[in-house]
């Protein structure tokens, strides 16, 4: 008996005991039988579990999502490309390293025999007959397109249409090739306006060549703008479900099995290539707009009104007493373009265009790309602060040329002539918002690049930053010029600079020919 009172005043052994007595107690021993069985942890067994409410919640889900992938995936194909070039004429990767290298591998050493530079991309099947949209960067330039359907066959494609995001005044990276081929399985379209934040969505593409690849995630945000800098007419769709190289062009479906995005690019952190969770698509509906244009005229065709716009932000609304912001102010009128011709002056308000209420920037840049060219639309506008105007005006169509020739006009008073196919000015902090540089950049903006030059081959255009030259940093205009001079007197051959890509997202070194009559 003392000697049970000393153990129990043990806590060291006490709790042996009940330790032995727990495993002891978790054996149930059946009469009749000679087993041990030992009761589970979760108190049920697998059987049990399985045919429990929550397994069952479970199970349809799963089995709902594998058969949207069963119906979806046929429907998205596999792009390569091939493009006879030299080695000198390959996209520079400094250009916009989430963008540009989403599809071309490592650069090569230099040849001087041309060699085919392949490239990789993903598409959507979106008519039975053959139509398939992809990005625009992942053909373009291209010699031969090649398809291959999920189930392995292989099509070569043609170009139907295309709106670069770099050329003819700025468009939104979407294309629309086609194979010799009917009955495909394709996608319908969603209304991507009606996509909700938090919505389940699943991205399908060729990330890194991995053909069919599947993955998931949400929407998380709309409306994303901040690439108007690279890709003028972006109002992007921004998911969580992992993109890599490789998946541009391809599918971004919702639950209920249709097209709400065509997948276009990521952001990194800047070291590593791979996603983050920061996926950017081009809505549906701005797709299915545009595919019209693409099919029967190869490019699209917007309106074009001839403004510098800017936001009404909280201050102005509480000041002109709107409940909440609306509109877009006027920062510019180009000479000769439509606005200038209808009335409208820097500064006015522009509060409804085409009886359609103005929300912002970014929606009235669409509504009026959106516009028919030559038709004659009524706009409201506020002048003054507390008159309101009726205005009409004959928009007229946004070309490389017209944006050229405006630009140019604007800025020539105070830009450097042209070196190595480049014209440039000063990085104002209007310019930097309008490109999307930080506050704090130094450097020169480039206004022009020469058709043919050098530098266009390269990948250069309006709106790269050049911040040196020949390792000389530049800080403004005036030391640009003073190195253009110094380099001229030195008769170089080929210049090396160091460029950013609008948004700042890329940067890096690449040389340039001098022509004969820049030396």
């Amino acid at each position: 008996m003392s000697k049970l009172r000393t153990t129990l005043r043990n806590p060291v052994r006490v709790f042996l005991i009940l330790a032995a007595f727990i495993v002891v107690a978790g054996i149930v021993i059946e009469r009749g039988t000679d087993e041990f069985t030992l009761q589970t942890a979760v108190g049920q067994t697998n059987d049990t579990l399985q045919t429990s409410e929550d397994f069952q919640h479970l199970d349809r889900a799963n089995r709902a999502f594998i058969n949207l992938v069963t119906r979806t995936r046929p429907a998205v194909v596999q792009v390569t490309t091939k493009t006879q070039r030299t080695n000198s004429q390959q996209p520079s990767n400094p250009f916009g390293d989430d963008f540009y290298r989403f599809f071309f591998g490592p650069e090569s050493n230099p040849q001087t025999q041309p060699e085919p530079v392949r490239g990789l991309g993903s598409g959507v099947i979106v008519r039975e007959d053959g139509y398939i949209l992809t990005n625009n960067h992942v053909i373009d330039g291209a010699d031969d397109i090649t398809v291959i359907l999920a189930n392995g066959r292989e099509y070569e494609a043609e170009l139907v249409g295309s709106d670069p995001a770099e050329r003819n005044g700025g468009g939104s990276d979407i294309a629309l090739i086609k194979i010799d081929e009917n009955e495909l399985p394709s996608l319908q379209f969603g209304d991507s306006d009606a996509l909700e934040v938090g919505e389940w969505v699943i991205a399908i593409g060729s990330p890194l060549g991995f053909s069919q690849s599947v993955t998931r995630g949400i929407v998380s945000a709309k409306g994303r703008d901040e690439f108007s800098g690279r890709i003028r007419y972006s109002d992007f769709i921004q998911t969580d479900a992992p993109i890599n190289r490789g998946n541009s062009g391809g599918a971004l479906v919702n639950i209920r099995g249709e097209l709400v995005g065509i997948n276009t690019l990521i952001t990194t952190g800047g070291i590593s290539m791979g996603n983050i969770g920061l996926g950017f698509a081009i809505p549906s509906n701005m797709v299915q707009q545009l595919m019209p244009d693409l099919i029967e005229k190869g490019k699209v065709v917007r309106g074009w009104l001839g403004v510098y716009m800017g936001a009404v932000d909280h201050d102005l609304a509480d000041k002109l007493q709107f409940e909440s912001p609306r509109g877009v102010v006027v920062r510019r009128v180009i000479n000769d373009s439509p606005a200038e011709k209808a009335g409208i002056q820097p500064r006015d308000i522009i509060l409804e265009f085409d009886g359609k209420t103005v929300q912002d920037v970014q929606h009235m840049m669409h509504t009026v790309a959106g516009t028919k060219v030559g038709k004659s639309v009524k706009l409201t506008v506020l002048r003054g602060g507390n008159q309101e105007k009726e205005l009409t005006v004959k928009l007229a169509e946004r070309t490389a040329e017209v944006v050229g020739r405006s630009e140019q006009r604007m800025f020539r008073t105070e830009s450097e002539e042209l070196f190595a196919g480049i014209r440039v000015r000063n990085l104002t902090p209007e310019v930097a918002e309008r490109y999307g540089y930080a506050s704090d950049e130094s450097g020169v903006v480039v206004i022009e690049v020469a058709e043919s030059s050098e530098a266009e081959k390269e990948g250069i255009r309006p709106g790269y930053l050049i911040q040196e030259m020949e390792w000389m940093p530049i800080d403004n205009l005036e030391t640009y010029s003073k190195l253009v001079a110094k380099l001229k007197k030195e008769n170089k051959e080929k210049v090396l600079l160091y460029v950013k890509s609008p948004d700042g997202r890329g940067g890096g070194y690449v040389t340039v020919k001098v022509s004969t009559s820049d030396r």
